[in-house]
C-alpha cells in the first residue's frame, strides 16, 4: 500500500468517514475503514490513523482525555476548519468526491431516496444536494451519540432522528453543523420540534408548563420520566448558543 502524502480530496473523504464513524469503531478492522482504504490504495491502518488524527482536534474528546493520536499534520487542521466554516458545502463536496472515487452516482453512494425527484435539471440537482446533506447530517449525529437517543437511550436506528436544535429553515449557515443536532427518538423529536420540551444550555431536559397544563399527566410523564440530564455525544457537543435559541424562541415555556 502507498505511503504517499494525503491529497486534499483524500483528507476530505477521510474526514467524511470520521464524522460518520462512532469513535469506538475507529480502527483498522472496521469494514468502512477497510472500504475507504481500498478505494484510496492505502492500508486500513493508515486510514484508521488518519481518523484518529482528526479525533485529536475534537474538543469534546479532549475534555474527556480521549484525544486520539497526539500528533498530526497541519493539513488535518485545515480540513477541519474548512468543514467548520462551511458545513453545507463541504458535506456535499465530500459525498461527491466519494461517489467519484467509487465510480458511482452520488445518489447511490449517499443512499438517498430518488423515486419522487424530477428526472433532470436544476430542480433535481437542488433536491439531490439537500437529501445528500440531510443523509450526511443524520449519519454524523447518530454516530456522535453512538446510535442512542440522548434522552431515553433508545438504540433502534429506524426510530432515531437527527433533530435540529435551531430549525433547518431558520439558520441556513448552521443547518449542517453537527453542533446544531441532537439524536432523539421519534416521539421526543416531535415534542422538541413543537416546543413541548427543550434542552437547557447546561444539557438538562425541561418540560413546558403548557404540556403540563393540558391535564394529560400520562403524556407529560412519558416525555419526562428519564434522567434529567441528557447523554452527551462523543463529539460535536451541542452548542450552548443554539440551545439558548431553542429555549427562547421554540420552547413554549
Amino acid at each position: 500500500m502507498s505511503d504517499k502524502n494525503w491529497s486534499r480530496e483524500e483528507l476530505i473523504v477521510a474526514f467524511n468517514l470520521y464524522c460518520k464513524t462512532p469513535f469506538s469503531k475507529i480502527n483498522a478492522s472496521n469494514s468502512s475503514v477497510k472500504e475507504l482504504a481500498l478505494i484510496l490504495g492505502r492500508s486500513a491502518s493508515a486510514v484508521a490513523l488518519k481518523l484518529a488524527n482528526f479525533a485529536r482536534l475534537d474538543p469534546v474528546l479532549q475534555q474527556r482525555n480521549i484525544s486520539g493520536m497526539t500528533h498530526g499534520s497541519k493539513s488535518e487542521v485545515e480540513i477541519c476548519n474548512e468543514f467548520s466554516s462551511n458545513w453545507e458545502e463541504l458535506s456535499y463536496q465530500s459525498e461527491n468526491i466519494l461517489a467519484k472515487l467509487k465510480n458511482n452516482t452520488i445518489e447511490n453512494t449517499a443512499e438517498i431516496n430518488i423515486e419522487d425527484l424530477p428526472d433532470e435539471g436544476k430542480e433535481r440537482e437542488s433536491f439531490v444536494k439537500t437529501r445528500v446533506n440531510q443523509s450526511f447530517f443524520r449519519k454524523t449525529i447518530l454516530a456522535s451519540y453512538d446510535n442512542r437517543c440522548c434522552i431515553t437511550g433508545m438504540s433502534i436506528p429506524d426510530l432515531l432522528v437527527a433533530s435540529h436544535i435551531i430549525p433547518w429553515a431558520v439558520d441556513i449557515k448552521n443547518r449542517m453543523n453537527p453542533c446544531n443536532g441532537l439524536c432523539l427518538n421519534a416521539l421526543h423529536d416531535k415534542a422538541f420540534d413543537k416546543g413541548f420540551i427543550t434542552i437547557t444550555p447546561d444539557y438538562k431536559l425541561k418540560i413546558s408548563k403548557e404540556l403540563e397544563s393540558l391535564h394529560r399527566e400520562s403524556n407529560a410523564f412519558l416525555l419526562s420520566s428519564y434522567c434529567n440530564k441528557i447523554a452527551l455525544p462523543r463529539r460535536f457537543l451541542p452548542a450552548k448558543e443554539f440551545l439558548e435559541y431553542h429555549n427562547k424562541f421554540v420552547f413554549t415555556g
